[in-house]
């Protein structure tokens, strides 16, 4: 039976990876020309005034956020379009009804969403390459915190595609939720140059959290605990799991 599960985990994550690629144009190009035009204006342009920051060049000190920032917004959007599309064209269907547990389903479109934002990640991290030197300090964390934050993601789009009754219904929290958390993430900015307050606002956002200790795995410092980060990254994918579970579980959002 593990077998069967296998191959049907296997036959999704296979579409769903088949789906970005055959459209890579779409898919994992633009993520490498905006991080480039970003290096550029906040890297050369903007970072050659501010200098220094956490005892790094400004340049080194964006480049581990802006990997991150691609990695989220591709996860993301991975799983919620698909999944969306599947509901939409009624395809969904197929594979509801088909004898495979919902946590084998959820693993096919989340496992998708990680391809993609790892794809992304390494696309990236070598756009970043021509314009810092980048070292790893910890090259084990970095590859934990890539993934955890990639199956965050690909949960939260996975739960706003149960959610979305039409096509503007997925854009809207990307606009509104992804774009306010990764740029008040601490992306172009080090949380010990905020006021206490802002500091207390910071620490309620998930993506300070990752950013964080994605950016000490490559500098070897980070403004948060890395232990405390970490368990909120592994706390956040595990509600976001149980959350996908019950809804596709009891169909809400799926019937018409």
């Amino acid at each position: 039976m593990l077998s069967l599960y296998f191959v049907a985990f296997r036959s999704l994550l296979k579409k769903e990876i088949n789906r970005f690629t055959r459209i890579w144009i779409q898919t994992l190009v633009p993520p490498a020309i905006t991080m480039t035009l970003y290096f550029l204006i906040f890297g050369n342009l903007v970072g050659s005034r501010i200098g220094e920051m956490g005892g790094v060049s400004y340049m080194e000190f964006i480049a581990p956020g802006l990997i991150m920032m691609s990695v989220i917004t591709s996860s993301y959007s991975n799983v919620a379009s698909s999944f969306y599309s599947a509901k939409f064209q009624h395809n969904i269907e197929e594979i509801m009804v088909a004898p495979v547990p919902h946590y084998v389903m959820i693993a096919g479109y989340v496992g998708g969403g990680v391809a993609r934002g790892l794809c992304v990640g390494l696309i990236v991290t070598c756009v970043a390459l021509f314009f810092v030197d980048l070292e790893l300090h910890s090259p084990l964390l970095v590859a934990l915190t890539v993934l955890l934050t990639s199956i965050l993601f690909a949960l939260g789009g996975l739960v706003n595609a149960i959610f979305a009754k039409s096509f503007d219904d997925v854009s809207i929290v990307p606009t509104f939720v992804l774009t306010p958390l990764t740029y008040l993430g601490g992306v172009f900015y080090s949380l010990s140059l905020l006021p206490d307050f802002w500091k207390a606002v910071s620490a309620i956002n998930p993506v300070v959290y990752m950013i964080n200790v994605f950016r000490y795995g490559f500098l070897g410092f980070a403004d948060i605990s890395i232990p405390l980060s970490i368990a909120v990254m592994i706390g956040f994918c595990t509600g976001l799991w149980l959350v996908a579970y019950y809804l596709i579980s009891r169909g809400i959002g799926l019937r018409t």
